[in-house]
């Protein structure tokens, strides 16, 4: 497996490449340095409107057309949207690539939004609305963004609103792209059993037309984090929770010692504090997780969980005891080198998805300008202390300084 390798078009596109000599599948993709957070007011849900719309057709295709193109030869076309990218990408058989290339440069340059189409989409993007609210773990941690960035873009739904989604317009589709389309900040990535070369040739023969654009994005970092709690009531059957707080921005060298800090704490393994407590000691959950997101100006904590309603207190006095071991407890050296491996072992495993590591590639040139090899990382790691990650839970796990926003069921 060949480390990354980066050419860059004359309209400012970077084409993003790796070969992994031992797969016949391509995965490649168009991400784009542009997100929720970068829509205006009446724009709310727009970017992820795009990524929904973006399938319906094109100057040379219509809906139909463009689904079928690459399932029909085996192959899968998708998208996500999240705060600060927006991701066309497609996985296919290797001797299909230049038919993947064509589609995603199509619809994502080339869609024509027809009213009928954006009429019809509306009304699909509401009922994911409705399936988002009535899954209340998948609903709090969105509603949670809104606590930790109180009239900030980074806590709007990345869905929108009813209203706002009730509102849109194909201009506004239009107006939107407009406005910020850099194509300085747009990766074409690729991994798979491809040659640089190949990956070159056929990324100028769909993207080299593209026309050059710099529109210059102003984000406005949050405001100072104040800590919340909320409590709303649902006709839901357990308690849910979200606690957390601000954290460190995609440059902070603070960053990888408290990723560490919070995979100890309630990372996917299952001897995770907070699991080994509250599931395997107590059984007062089914899961509970806890995360660390960094976005390039900001980041944030967040812990989740549900359990009985008459547990709830008992669980979040359990959920602070084990934050306040960690800030009380150095680690001892045995105990710092296992949580050292099990990170790396996971991060290894995680670069053994090809896609995943296409889309890392993409989002890391677009924040960083470098990927970080996987050996960098682990020498990271290696030179976290007991100390940092011990000095990380006193400044970071603090409980006055943790917002929670909470689910309780309404007691008809």
């Amino acid at each position: 497996m060949t480390e990354y390798q980066v050419f860059e078009l004359p309209n400012g596109i970077r084409i993003a490449h790796r070969q992994v000599t031992h797969t016949k599948i391509v995965h490649c993709g168009i991400m784009l340095d542009i997100g929720s957070r970068d829509e205006k007011p009446h724009q709310v849900g727009l970017a992820h409107f795009w990524e929904h719309m973006a399938f319906k057709g094109t100057k040379k295709r219509k809906s139909y057309h463009i689904i079928n193109r690459l399932e029909s030869v085996g192959g899968e076309l998708n998208a996500y949207t999240t705060k600060e990218k927006v991701c066309f990408y497609a996985s296919v058989l290797d001797r299909h690539f230049d038919k993947s290339v064509e589609l995603l440069a199509d619809i994502t340059f080339q869609s024509i939004f027809p009213e009928k189409q954006v009429e019809k989409e509306r009304g699909v993007i509401l009922e994911e609305m409705s399936m988002y609210l009535d899954a209340p773990e998948d609903a709090i941690q969105d509603e949670f963004d809104e606590v930790l960035f109180p009239n900030h873009t980074l806590g709007n739904n990345i869905l929108g609103t009813p209203k706002s989604v009730k509102s849109f317009k194909r201009e506004d589709l239009q107006d939107f792209i407009a406005e910020n389309m850099n194509t300085e900040k747009i990766i074409f990535s690729v991994v798979g059993n491809i040659t640089f070369a190949k990956a070159k040739r056929i990324a100028e023969k769909y993207l080299s037309d593209v026309p050059a654009t710099n529109k210059q994005q102003i984000r406005v970092k949050p405001d100072l984090y104040i800590p919340q709690k909320l409590s709303i009531s649902k006709s839901i059957n357990q308690a849910h929770v979200a606690i957390g707080r601000d954290a460190f921005d995609l440059h902070d060298k603070k960053r990888f010692p408290f990723f560490t800090l919070i995979n100890l704490l309630g990372g996917p393994g299952m001897n995770s504090r907070f699991n080994l407590s509250l599931r395997e000691k107590f059984g007062l959950v089914y899961n509970i997780d806890a995360n660390f997101t960094s976005y390039t100006d900001s980041g944030f904590l967040g812990i989740y969980f549900a359990t009985d309603k008459s547990n709830l207190n008992r669980a979040i006095k359990l959920v602070d005891k084990e934050m306040q071991n960690l800030r009380e407890k150095t680690l001892g050296e045995v105990q710092l080198r296992s949580v050292k491996e099990q990170l790396m072992g996971q991060l290894a495993m995680s670069e053994e998805s090809n896609q995943g590591y296409m889309m890392v590639m993409a989002k890391s040139l677009l924040d960083l300008g470098y990927v970080d090899s996987l050996q960098d990382i682990f020498e990271v790691i290696q030179n976290i202390t007991a100390k940092e990650i011990q000095d990380l839970a006193n400044e970071m796990l603090l409980p006055e300084q943790m917002s929670m926003l909470t689910y309780l069921p309404s007691e008809s």
